[in-house]
């Protein structure tokens, strides 16, 4: 079985959080991590579970305008320079029922809105089958630090999704 990781990231919380999932999901499942510049633009019947992980900009996904803001207060270039989450949802094509789920990271609590739950509507949209809830991760407002914990936590969320996804769809079954 094969997941694949695919996050958008400005300042690298995003990043390090998709790479501690994957190191929690690998002892389970082969597992491939990607920024979303470098996404595929279809998923292959090979992936038995699809990650996405995005910060959360004005209450949701990031926007062209957002990104560019976030550039402008960057002390060094961002992670993710071209296309976000967003625009690669309204693009990507996958197969029918893939296992899915999705994260995001953000700065505060009980602010409405959140990147993980917009992505995991569009998942849905895609004919995705959502195997677990968004996860949110945080950080700190200072850019590129995450709260401290946050990667042992997102390192147990991938182990989790990776039972998850192993019960969804069983290494026996090919697509």
């Amino acid at each position: 079985m094969r997941a694949l990781v695919v996050y958008e990231s400005m300042f690298g919380n995003t990043q390090a959080v998709a790479r501690a999932v994957a190191e929690g999901m690998s002892p389970k499942l082969e597992t491939e991590v990607v920024e979303v510049g470098t996404a595929p633009a279809a998923i292959g019947e090979d992936v038995s579970v699809l990650v996405v992980g995005a910060p959360t900009h004005g209450m949701s996904l990031s926007r062209p305008d957002t990104r560019a803001e976030s550039a402008r207060r960057a002390e060094k270039p961002l992670v993710s320079q071209g296309v976000g989450v967003r625009e690669w949802l309204a693009s990507v094509q996958v197969p029918a029922g893939l296992p899915a789920v999705a994260f995001d990271t953000r700065v505060k609590p009980r602010i409405p809105g959140s990147a993980a739950r917009t992505a995991q509507r569009q998942l849905r949209t895609l004919g995705c089958t959502v195997i677990m809830p968004p996860k949110d991760f945080w950080v700190t407002w200072k850019p590129g630090h995450l709260r401290e914990g946050e990667l042992p936590r997102a390192r147990e969320w991938g182990a989790r999704v990776a039972d998850a996804a192993t019960q969804a769809r069983p290494a026996t079954q090919t697509g």
